[in-house]
C-alpha cells in the first residue's frame, strides 16, 4: 500500500486524484499545515524539504509533484495515465514541469516571499507581480498547451489533475477567468470526473 502526505489546498492534490483515477491501494495522510506539522522531525524524516506532496512506496519515498505523476502512471499501465509514445510522454513531462517550476512558483511568490527576500517592501512587490505573472503562464496555457478537451487532446493524462489543481488558485491570484474559457471548460470537465468528486470529499472534509 502506497501512503500519500498531503495537505488541503496544496498541489498534493493533484498526485491524490492520480492515485485514485489509477486505482491505487492507498492511505492519504493529512498534515496540518497551520500547526506546523509539515516541519515536525517526524514528518522531516520522511521528507526533509517539508513539503508535500510525498508518496511512500515499498522502495522508498517520492517527492515532487511532476515525479510522482509519472510514477503513478508507469506503475499501473492499465489506467492509461501517460502516452505510450515516448515523444508525447516528454511533452506530457514538458507541460507537467512547466507548472512545478514556473507557474507554481509565480503563486508562491503572494505568500512565500521570504523564500527570495528578506526586505518586507520586496514582499509586497512580488504580490503585486502575482496577477499580471500568472495571467501571463495561463494565457500561454489557453492559446497553445491545452490541446482538447485534456491536455493532451483526446487522451486523459497525469497533465489533467495537475492543470486542474493549480488553476484552482487563480480567483484568489486575480486573474480574469472570463480570459481562459478552455481552462474553465477543463475545469468543469475534471470536477465532473468520479474520481476527483471522491478525492475533494476527502480533501474538503
Amino acid at each position: 500500500m502506497f501512503k500519500l502526505y498531503y495537505a488541503p489546498g496544496t498541489c498534493a492534490l493533484a498526485s491524490h486524484i492520480a492515485l485514485q483515477e489509477a486505482g491505487a491501494d492507498y492511505r492519504a495522510e493529512r498534515l496540518n499545515f497551520k500547526a506546523n506539522q509539515q516541519r515536525s522531525p517526524e514528518y522531516l524524516a520522511i521528507n526533509p524539504k517539508g513539503r508535500v506532496p510525498s508518496l511512500v512506496t515499498d522502495q522508498g519515498v517520492l517527492t515532487e509533484t511532476p515525479a510522482i505523476l509519472a510514477y503513478v502512471a508507469q506503475i499501473f499501465p492499465q489506467a492509461n495515465l501517460a502516452p505510450s509514445d515516448p515523444f508525447a510522454f516528454a511533452q506530457a513531462q514538458s507541460f507537467n514541469n512547466y507548472l512545478c517550476a514556473t507557474v507554481h512558483v509565480a503563486h508562491a511568490h503572494k505568500l512565500r516571499g521570504a523564500r527570495w527576500a528578506s526586505e518586507e517592501a520586496s514582499f509586497a512587490d512580488m504580490k503585486r507581480k502575482v496577477a499580471e505573472n500568472m495571467s501571463a503562464c495561463f494565457a500561454l496555457i489557453e492559446n497553445g498547451m491545452l490541446k482538447g478537451p485534456w491536455v493532451m487532446g483526446e487522451q486523459y493524462t497525469i497533465c489533467d489533475p495537475y492543470l486542474f489543481t493549480i488553476g484552482l488558485w487563480l480567483e484568489g491570484d486575480a486573474v480574469d477567468m472570463k480570459t481562459l474559457p478552455k481552462v474553465m471548460a477543463h475545469r468543469k470537465r475534471m470536477s465532473e470526473r468520479p474520481a476527483v468528486l471522491k478525492v475533494l470529499a476527502v480533501e474538503q472534509a
